[in-house]
C-alpha cells in the first residue's frame, strides 16, 4: 500500500488514533530509562566530572533539532513539489517541537559550557550555528502567521525552510570546518564511537525515546490542525452562505 493512501484526512486520523498509544508508552518507558542510566548508573567523566551527565539530555535535543527541521524541509519539498495535502500540516505540526528541542538543546550546551568554559556563552561556530537554527524555526513558524492567505503562508515558510537546511551540514561539519572551542564528533565517526558503552547506551536510549515522544506529538499536532482548518473552512462556506442568502 502506498504512503498516498493516507494523504486522506480521514484515514490519516484512523490511523493516528491507533498508533498514538502505541507510540506513548515506549515514548515514556525510553526516556525515563535513559534518564535513569545517564544520571544515577553512568560514571563520571574522568575530564568532566559530574558534569558529564548534562549529555544525557544536552545531545539527544542536538540530534532531534537536526532531525525535526530535516523533516520540516522534505515535508516542504514535497509539499511544493508533489502538492501532498499533509506535507504543509506536518511542517507546521514539527516546527514548534524542534524549535523547543533547539531551545534545549541550547540552554544546556550553556549550563555546560559555564562549568567547563567558565562562560554561559561564547561566538563559538557550533553554538552560533544552532543559535541560527532557532531563528530559522521561528522565521518559519511566524511567516505562517504572517498571511491572511493560508496557502500564502505555506509557501513562504516552505521556501524558507529549504533555503534554511543549508545550516544543517554546517551545523554538523562545523567543528570540522573551524577552530571551534566545542568538542568534535565523538560518536558518528567512521571509526566508531569513542566513548564507553556505559555512556553511549543511555545517549541511544534518550535519543529513540526522544524520536518516539516527537512523533506522539507530531501526530497530536497534525490532527488538532487539521481539525482547525475544517473548521476555517466550515466557517468561510458558512460565511459565503449567509453572504449570497
Amino acid at each position: 500500500m502506498k504512503i498516498t493512501h493516507y494523504a486522506n484526512p480521514a484515514r490519516f486520523n484512523r490511523l493516528s488514533a491507533r498508533l498514538i498509544p502505541w507510540l506513548a508508552w515506549p515514548a515514556g518507558l525510553l526516556i525515563l530509562a535513559g534518564l535513569y542510566f545517564g544520571l544515577f548508573n553512568s560514571p563520571p567523566d574522568y575530564q568532566q566530572g559530574e558534569t558529564v551527565r548534562i549529555m544525557y539530555v544536552h545531545v539527544p535535543s542536538a540530534w532531534m533539532a537536526l532531525f525535526i527541521y530535516t523533516t520540516i524541509a522534505i515535508a516542504c519539498v514535497t509539499g511544493l513539489i508533489w502538492r501532498h495535502p499533509l506535507a504543509f500540516i506536518c511542517a507546521r505540526a514539527a516546527a514548534p517541537i524542534g524549535a523547543c528541542f533547539t531551545f534545549i538543546c541550547l540552554l544546556t550546551g550553556s549550563l555546560w559550557g559555564k562549568t567547563m568554559w567558565g562562560a554561559w556563552w561564547v561566538w563559538d561556530a557550533r553554538l552560533t550555528s544552532v543559535l541560527i537554527l532557532l531563528f530559522l524555526y521561528i522565521g518559519f513558524i511566524t511567516l505562517h502567521q504572517a498571511f491572511d492567505d493560508s496557502a500564502r503562508g505555506e509557501r513562504s515558510a516552505a521556501i524558507l525552510a529549504i533555503i534554511g537546511f543549508i545550516n544543517i551540514p554546517i551545523i554538523k561539519f562545523s567543528v570540522d570546518w573551524w577552530n571551534t572551542l566545542h568538542q568534535p564528533a565523538s560518536i558518528f565517526k567512521m571509526a566508531g564511537p569513542s566513548i564507553h558503552s556505559t555512556m553511549l547506551y543511555p545517549l541511544f536510549t534518550m535519543g529513540l525515546g526522544f524520536i518516539f515522544y516527537f512523533t506522539v506529538l507530531l501526530l497530536f499536532r497534525m490532527r488538532t490542525l487539521m481539525l482547525e482548518r475544517r473548521v476555517r473552512i466550515m466557517r468561510m462556506n458558512e460565511l459565503h452562505q449567509n453572504s449570497m442568502d
